[in-house]
């Protein structure tokens, strides 16, 4: 038995986000069904995490055991050859038999991006979202330094993501290593963030009650009210998912 590392960047437009399902296309289906045909059994394949329907990645990260004798460029080739384009393996590879993708995992980075302007340019609509609204850094960067660490995250949960009478080691308690919020060419603004895990929707949340914050909707005082509450009613709302990308995955 082999264990493999994949590394995969997508276009997540088309799809129903990374998990598979049934009568949707989805990251994780497409991959497996062209495992099945270059090794000719049936493969399990296993996210470091899940994106969501829409969302980007350019780095994600999955493993999968396999008893095929191919060599991991013959893989490498062979998946690129057969997945639409819009699905590119960075990088195959053979790891431990202990290597998982999504538990061996000790911190992801997600990047979200939006557009100032007037007028979006079109070629710009699927990976970053239109915002023509003032952006006060002043009031967002004092935010972020708030979030930097420790803490319940349940107020940027999506609501019913988990069973919350199901024990659970960490609950909804994240450790956030780093927040920014940059300009990054004219009119285009990008948030950073690393942890060593995210909630369901939790930096969609997030950049939603940030914005929401920046525009004065919010004191500063208030939002580190709303991280104290624990309850979604509390925060913001949900940013799009298209001005989301998964970028990298450490181990």
């Amino acid at each position: 038995m082999r264990n493999i590392k994949l590394t995969i960047a997508y276009d997540g437009t088309d799809y129903s986000g990374w998990q598979r399902q049934n009568n949707v296309t989805t990251i994780q289906g497409e991959i497996e069904r062209q495992l099945l045909l270059i090794t000719t059994s049936p493969v399990s394949l296993h996210g470091a995490g899940r994106t969501d329907a829409g969302v980007h990645a350019k780095g994600m990260v999955a493993s999968f055991h396999t008893e095929a004798a191919l060599s991991c460029p013959a893989l490498h080739k062979g998946l690129n050859s057969l997945l639409p384009r819009s699905i590119r393996i960075i990088d195959c590879c053979e790891e431990a038999l202990g290597f998982h993708a999504r538990f061996s995992a000790k911190a992801k980075t997600y990047t979200y991006s939006l557009y100032t302007g007037s007028i979006q340019l079109p070629l710009q609509r699927l990976y970053s979202v239109h915002f023509p609204h003032p952006l006060h850094q002043e009031r967002i960067l004092p935010c972020l330094e708030k979030i930097i660490g420790t803490h319940d995250f349940a107020s940027f949960e999506a609501s019913g993501s988990r069973d919350l009478s199901a024990p659970s080691v960490r609950g909804s308690v994240r450790t956030l290593h780093e927040a920014t919020f940059v300009q990054i060419a004219p009119e285009l603004y990008q948030f950073q963030f690393t942890a060593d895990g995210f909630l369901r929707h939790m930096v969609r949340n997030l950049v939603g009650t940030l914005l929401e914050t920046g525009q004065g909707r919010h004191s500063i005082l208030e939002f580190e009210q709303i991280l104290s509450a624990k309850k979604r009613s509390a925060a913001g709302t949900t940013a799009p998912a298209h001005g989301l990308v998964l970028e990298e995955i450490f181990y």
